[in-house]
C-alpha cells in the first residue's frame, strides 16, 4: 500500500483518486475549498452518479485537503499526482502548463523524494525541456484516456496503462513500471496492456489519439453534411460503411462539431507541435469542424426561425460540464444573425446565461420556440410538438 497525492480534483483527478484509494491511502488535493469538503463527505464535487454510487458502496482509503496543507502531504507521498488543467492558449498557440509548473515548483520546494506523475495533457518534449531547466529527475508522465460522463468507468476498464520516463533519466523506468502496476492493480479489468516507453512518446500518443478521434468525427459530420445537402439517409450510409471490420461502428454518430475539454485543445497543439514539418491531415481536421458548425448554422437558419430553443449546453450525457462544447459556436452564429435564443439546461439554476434566457420547464421552454436545437436527442424531446432539430442518428455520445 502506497501513500499517494493527487493535485486537481476534476475528472481526471478524482477519477484517479477513487481508482488508486481502493488499495492505497489517497490524499486528495485541490484549490476549492468546497470540492475538498464534498470529497471529504464522500460525495462527487461534479455530477457523475457512477461516481456517486462508487464512493457509497466502496470503503476507500481517500482523504480531502486544501492546498494550504499539501506540503505536509507531499513529504508523506511515495507518488504524487498532478492533474491539473493545460488549457490552449490561442495567443501563443500553445499548452498554457503554468499550473503544472506551479505545482512542481511546490513539489521541489517541499524536499519530498516522491516521484512525481503528470497526467495532465503536455505538449511533446514538455518533461524532457522540465528536467533539462530544473534538474528535477523524479518525473514521469501518464497519459490519461477517459470520456466525461464515463471517466471512473474508463479508469476501472481501461484501454491501456501507458506509463513514461525522460531519455535523460533511464533509472526512473523501474518506478515508471512500478507506478503501472499501481494501476493495474487498482483496476476492475483483467490483462490490461501496458507500455513503459520515453515521455516524448507518450505524449505523442496522447496527441495523436485525441486527433485520430477528431479527425473520425469530422469525418463523419462532414459525410452527414453531403447527405443534408443531397436529401439522403446518413444512417444507411454509415451503417453500410461501418460493417466494414476495419472501419467498425463506433465514434460515427454525426453532431454539430466535435468538442468538450480534450479534442479542440490537443488537435491545435498537435498542430503547433508540427511547426515546421510538413503536414495537411491535422489542420484540416482542424478546419473541418469549423466548417461543420458553419454548415449547421446555415441549416437552421435555412429554416427561418424567429426563436430557436437551446436543449441542452453540456457537451456528453450524464455531465454538467459546458467546458468547449460545440453548441456555444452555433449559440454564437445564429445571435449574430439576431435570432432570439433561450436555453433550457437544468443544471443551471439560475434565469440567465450570458444574457440568454433559461428555462427549465421544459413544457414552457418548447412553446416559447418554434425551433429546438439539440446536439444529442432525448427520449424527453420525442413528447413534444415543437420541431427539433438534431444531426444525433444513435443517441449515443
Amino acid at each position: 500500500m502506497k501513500n499517494i497525492s493527487v493535485i486537481g480534483m476534476g475528472y481526471v483527478g478524482f477519477s484517479n483518486a477513487i481508482l488508486l484509494a481502493q488499495k492505497n491511502n489517497v490524499t486528495a488535493i485541490d484549490i476549492n475549498k468546497e470540492k475538498i469538503e464534498l470529497i471529504n463527505k464522500m460525495q462527487t464535487p461534479f455530477l457523475d452518479k457512477q461516481m456517486q454510487d462508487f464512493l457509497q458502496s466502496h470503503k476507500l482509503n481517500l482523504n480531502g485537503v486544501p492546498v494550504s496543507e499539501s506540503q505536509k502531504a507531499f513529504l508523506q507521498s511515495d507518488y504524487i499526482i498532478i492533474a491539473t488543467p493545460t488549457d490552449y492558449n490561442e495567443e501563443t498557440n500553445f499548452f498554457d502548463t503554468s499550473s503544472i509548473e506551479t505545482v512542481l515548483s511546490q513539489i521541489i520546494e517541499s524536499g519530498t523524494k516522491a516521484t512525481v506523475v503528470i497526467k495532465s495533457t503536455i505538449p511533446i518534449g514538455f518533461i524532457e525541456n522540465y528536467i533539462k531547466e530544473h534538474n528535477f529527475q523524479n518525473l514521469l508522465f501518464s497519459p490519461e484516456f477517459l470520456k466525461e460522463g464515463s471517466a471512473l468507468y474508463d479508469n476501472l476498464y481501461p484501454s491501456r496503462i501507458i506509463v513514461s520516463y525522460s531519455k535523460t533519466t533511464p533509472q526512473m523506468k523501474q518506478k515508471a513500471s512500478e507506478f503501472a502496476s499501481l494501476l493495474q492493480e487498482s483496476s476492475a479489468k483483467k490483462d490490461v496492456p501496458v507500455l513503459i516507453c520515453y515521455s516524448s512518446e507518450a505524449e505523442a500518443v496522447k496527441l495523436f489519439s485525441n486527433t485520430y478521434l477528431a479527425m473520425r468525427v469530422a469525418f463523419f459530420n462532414e459525410l452527414d453534411s453531403f447527405t443534408l445537402s443531397h436529401n439522403l439517409d446518413s444512417a444507411q450510409i454509415i451503417k453500410g460503411i461501418s460493417l466494414d471490420s476495419r472501419i467498425g461502428d463506433f465514434y460515427n454518430n454525426p453532431s454539430f462539431g466535435y468538442g468538450g475539454y480534450c479534442l479542440p485543445k490537443d488537435t491545435k497543439q498537435l498542430l503547433a507541435n508540427f511547426d515546421q514539418i510538413p503536414q495537411n491531415l491535422i489542420k484540416a481536421t482542424i478546419e473541418s469542424n469549423k466548417t461543420r458548425k458553419n454548415f449547421i448554422i446555415q441549416q437552421i437558419l435555412s429554416q427561418k426561425p424567429k426563436t430557436v430553443g437551446i436543449y441542452r449546453l453540456t457537451m456528453k450525457s450524464n455531465s454538467d460540464n459546458f467546458r468547449q462544447s460545440s453548441i456555444h459556436d452555433i449559440i454564437n452564429g445564429l445571435k449574430q444573425k439576431n435570432i432570439k435564443i433561450i436555453i433550457y439546461e437544468p443544471s443551471i439554476k439560475s434565469a440567465d446565461f450570458q444574457g440568454f434566457s433559461v428555462i427549465n420547464n421544459l413544457d414552457l421552454f418548447a412553446k416559447s420556440c418554434d425551433m429546438i436545437i439539440a446536439n444529442r436527442m432525448s427520449k424527453e424531446l420525442q413528447q413534444i410538438k415543437t420541431p427539433v432539430f438534431t444531426r444525433d442518428l444513435y443517441q449515443r455520445d
